[in-house]
């Protein structure tokens, strides 16, 4: 699949307004100021393809963004205090009306920031993954921000801190520095193929 050839889709607002899946879906999902859209513009090889802003939680849309195989989405970020508790139901609902639809989940990348233990809500969003049976793949963000030896660390904390078995994936990506971000890709590549093999069998 050729990144460089993805372009920005629609912005959708409620669940009513999203079209039908009908292609694999690459769902990327995490909390407000883990940068989701910095991991996006990386992938892409795009700098203001996917909007960053100085202010977190500012993507209150799911965003599609089309490639030659594949759809990506950009879920709304979770968690984020400084906006009105409708606001963060609406998100919530955003978030959870999509994952609850019939569409072509290929790959939901879940992001968590590599610094910190995983929050609650990435607890419970990966606990909801793996509840409804959806493929997905824990991402850990701002590898940059730490030595080699602290990362190693942070994902083997996380690691047990989910309860995942030594085999589970866990990929440490920098936006800055592209760390990571090859074998995220290899890891979209494969999830596309196989739910295309899924689709047609």
């Amino acid at each position: 699949m050729n990144y460089n050839e993805v372009s920005f889709k629609a912005a959708y607002g409620t669940i009513n307004q999203l079209p039908k899946s009908v292609r694999p879906e690459i769902s990327f999902a995490g909390r407000s100021n883990v940068g989701k859209s910095s991991l996006l513009n990386k992938l892409f090889n795009r700098k203001g393809l996917a909007k960053v802003s100085s202010t977190p939680g500012k993507t209150a849309t799911i965003n599609f963004f089309t490639a030659s195989s594949a759809d990506f989405v950009d879920l709304p970020g979770y968690g984020y205090a400084k906006v009105s508790k409708t606001e963060r139901q609406r998100w919530s609902g955003l978030i959870e009306g999509y994952f609850h639809q019939d569409r072509r989940f290929a790959l939901v990348v879940s992001l968590i920031d590599i610094r910190h233990a995983a929050s609650e809500l990435d607890v419970q969003m990966i606990d909801f993954l793996m509840e409804e049976g959806l493929p997905f793949v824990v991402v850990l963000t701002k590898a940059d921000k730490l030595s080699k030896s602290q990362v190693n660390r942070q994902v083997a904390a996380i690691r047990k801190q989910l309860g995942f078995e030594p085999e589970d994936p866990i990929i440490a990506v920098s936006s800055e520095k592209g760390t990571g971000i090859d074998v995220l890709k290899r890891t979209i590549e494969y999830a596309i193929q196989e739910e295309k093999k899924e689709f047609r069998g």
